[in-house]
């Protein structure tokens, strides 16, 4: 709005205003009178066109759109902690019991056992929240001590951690409140709700599958894969306890909810690849793996927003073309076909195997 309010347009205006028979060349007292307010006023424009930017929602960042989005009751997600499973182990591999309360440290990152499911096997929390609890497997040093104990392990992600809701994934979902208001158990109060659940990526909702008054929620996990059992029973617990449709959870009464969870289909790469002179097909196999990884991860993020997801031959060429070294890619197949692969409804793609050959 500002834009053109520069310091050199601001002093030129100052200038024209005094008189022609008076210096006004650059050194000259007026001019270096006016210079320093001239800066300033440029300055305070600039000010003013990020205070412009602050106060819409398509423009503001940071706490003014927490602030802004706020206003109709869409609030920010905070960062979560993720929930684990822990194997703990004495001699001869036997399971041992540990306190709770007790930490383990694993990479730097502390988790605190929450919870018994059984004998030797425990619900952990990290201590940080964030998608870094979700990262890191294998052995747990303990940080405080326990008789008997041998091994320690930190196994599955049962409630992905998730990082405090980014700036652009806040202000979609502001849009989509405001545009498709949450009423009466429609399909935007679904989401609205399922969402909102810690561990919960994305939802998709399937109105009266099982005829009148039934409806089924599919959820993918926040870390973008299929959700654990514990995951799903904690938002079935939540949406529509057993026995179902009697109002005891938050859907409607006379709502029967059934909660379930994405289904991966495993995706196999093979490929031919035309290569710089100097490389082989095994010094490039890394990074294609992490550019096709990226592409499925991308597709899984998109799930929600699409009937079926396809992964496709010549996203997956146009992604290998990137990886330095590559110089043409030809024959790629998904599955052992040629062809682009749809998946079904509350399918996702999931890495499997790449051949590369040269």
């Amino acid at each position: 709005m500002y834009e053109h309010m520069t310091f050199e347009h601001i002093l030129q205006r100052m200038l024209s205003r005094v008189p022609n028979d008076i210096d006004k060349r650059e050194g000259s007292i007026i001019y270096d009178a006016l210079a320093p307010a001239a800066f300033e006023l440029a300055q305070m424009y600039m000010e003013l066109n990020l205070i412009m930017d602050l106060s819409f929602v398509d423009t503001a960042s940071g706490d003014y759109l927490t602030r802004l989005t706020a206003q109709v009751g869409v609030n920010r997600r905070p960062a979560t902690r993720a929930l684990r499973r822990g194997i703990f182990v004495g001699q001869n591999s036997a399971p041992i019991d540990v306190p709770i309360g007790n930490r383990f440290s694993i990479a730097g990152v502390a988790y605190t056992v929450l919870s018994r499911e059984m004998f030797g096997q425990y619900v952990l929390e990290c201590e940080q929240p964030g998608v870094i609890g979700n990262q890191y497997f294998g052995v747990m040093l303990p940080v405080d001590y326990v008789t008997g104990l041998v091994r320690a392990e930190l196994t599955e992600v049962l409630v992905p951690g998730e990082d405090e809701e980014a700036d652009e994934v806040l202000r979609q979902r502001y849009y989509e409140e405001v545009n498709n208001p949450p009423f009466g158990g429609n399909v935007a109060q679904y989401k609205q709700i399922v969402n909102a659940i810690d561990g919960v990526g994305a939802t998709k909702v399937f109105p009266t599958w099982q005829g009148g008054g039934t409806a089924k929620c599919t959820i993918i996990a926040a870390d973008w894969s299929v959700p654990s059992p514990q995951l799903l029973d904690e938002v079935q617990e939540i949406i529509d306890p057993t026995p179902q449709g009697k109002g005891l959870g938050q859907a409607p009464i006379g709502h029967e909810v059934t909660i379930a969870g994405v289904t991966e289909h495993t995706i196999s790469i093979e490929t031919t690849l035309s290569l710089a002179s100097d490389m082989t097909p095994g010094q490039v196999q890394a990074d294609v793996e992490e550019v096709i990884a990226a592409y499925l991860l991308e597709l899984r993020q998109n799930w929600a927003q699409q009937q079926q997801l396809i992964v496709r031959t010549a996203q997956i060429d146009a992604r290998i073309l990137t990886v330095p070294g590559v110089e043409d890619v030809e024959g790629t197949e998904i599955n052992g076909d040629a062809a682009n692969l749809t998946l079904g409804e509350d399918e996702i793609p999931m890495m499997g195997s790449v051949v590369i050959h040269g």
